[in-house]
């Protein structure tokens, strides 16, 4: 993974350059001391994962992440713990609180590897058994895997997600756009703009709505025979 590091101060920097020299998987594309540097290293260098402290001049490094439209991964790198919530809400891969040991820093190594490894399947032609089997959410400050065979419906609400399993109800800052990329569409139909459901787990069609068993979910009158032919086959 390319990786750059956006700290402030010296020491602090000196550290992670010495733990990101020493992790086989890294390779160091850029240091920087402040998000303008960040953000023409992140344009020139594209890196796929970024170690960004929070607390800097002139703008935070929470506040750097909210402008940028397609950011690396990031793992937030600082000596304040408050700010997790507000990093995990941004879809941070994970939150490290100075000072940070060895083991712990590659642990979130080792979660920032598994997305990017997850995402460039989804990028080929031939995605692995892996990414057709489950993903990962941000649920409570961790990574969440949700299998897709276990999903009976998503319903979105604004940037929020709610995915419902038999058993379970998850919520996640995710849109629906953005989930849709990660179902496999052989599996998974739109039924309505708030809701996608488990073409497998639609036990019958009332009218303009869908018995999924727990629930009844409703679909698109605009779209109802095209969604009714795409759940039959017809």
């Amino acid at each position: 993974m390319r990786a750059i590091i956006v700290e402030d101060e010296p020491l602090a920097r000196q550290g992670l350059e010495s733990y990101v020299r020493e992790i086989e998987c890294l390779e160091l594309c850029g240091v920087c001391e402040n998000a303008l540097q960040a953000n023409e290293m992140i344009a020139s260098q594209k890196p796929d994962l970024m170690f960004l402290d929070i607390q800097m001049p002139k703008i935070t490094g929470l506040d750097f992440l909210k402008t940028l439209s397609n950011p690396p991964l990031v793992i937030l790198t600082t000596a304040y713990p408050n700010y997790a919530l507000q990093g995990f809400e941004l879809n941070v891969v994970d939150y490290l609180v100075k000072p940070y040991p060895f083991d712990r820093f590659i642990k979130a190594v080792n979660k920032a590897k598994e997305i990017l490894e997850l995402k460039q399947n989804r990028n080929t032609s031939t995605a692995s058994t892996i990414e057709k089997e489950h993903f990962y959410i941000k649920v409570d400050n961790a990574l969440k895997r949700i299998n897709f065979v276990d999903i009976y419906y998503i319903e979105g609400m604004e940037n929020y997600a709610s995915i419902f399993t038999a058993k379970d109800r998850f919520i996640t800052l995710m849109t629906m756009k953005s989930l849709e990329e990660l179902l496999p569409r052989s599996e998974f139909l739109r039924v309505h703009k708030t809701y996608i459901v488990s073409k497998s787990k639609v036990l019958g069609i009332m009218g303009n709505e869908l018995d999924m068993g727990f629930s009844k979910i409703p679909i698109s009158r605009s779209r109802r025979n095209e969604i009714i032919g795409e759940l039959t086959g017809g």
